[in-house]
């Protein structure tokens, strides 16, 4: 899913707003939230590090993963190094994220020298010790038997 943030950065409202959108149609994004922060807010915690600020920006309802909050805070760091008005927009693609974590796959070569041919198993003898104190299961010698009472036919229940 390709997901879109809007920062914009209004000074005369003091105020800074992140909108979310989401590709649920192609190519059509859709607005799924959008949080209003106080300049002052995300000013102390611009001061206090980046991960300050990433726990500053994550909402209930906007929680993006870490990599994509480092670039929102990143963006915001940006915005506010300015003392103009402005927006950034951030594109992410969750499928960029799926592939960039798959490590490049490896084959495993049999190796000459290991060998799992059974002459080679240890040839320890297991010890009956531990089952000789069990009781010996009773052979049954006799077939199961139905009583003639009972009907056979299961149609005929009902």
């Amino acid at each position: 899913m390709k997901q879109k943030y809007v920062i914009s950065k209004n000074n005369e409202k003091k105020e800074l707003v992140i909108k979310e959108y989401a590709e649920l149609d192609k190519e059509i994004f859709s607005l799924l939230c959008e949080h209003t922060y106080d300049q002052k807010e995300i000013k102390s915690a611009i001061a206090e590090g980046k991960e300050i600020l990433i726990s500053a920006l994550r909402r209930d309802n906007m929680y993006p993963i870490g990599r994509f909050a480092e670039k929102m805070a990143a963006a915001v760091m940006d915005l506010f190094a300015s003392q103009k008005d402005q927006s950034v927009e951030l594109l992410f693609n969750d499928i960029d994220v799926l592939t960039s974590n798959r490590s490049a796959s490896t084959v495993v070569e049999d190796d000459e020298n290991e060998s799992a041919d059974i002459d080679e198993l240890p040839d320890e003898d297991v010890s009956n010790a531990e089952y000789d104190d069990k009781v010996e299961m009773k052979k049954i010698s006799s077939s199961i038997k139905v009583a003639e009472d009972e009907s056979v036919d299961i149609d005929d229940e009902g």
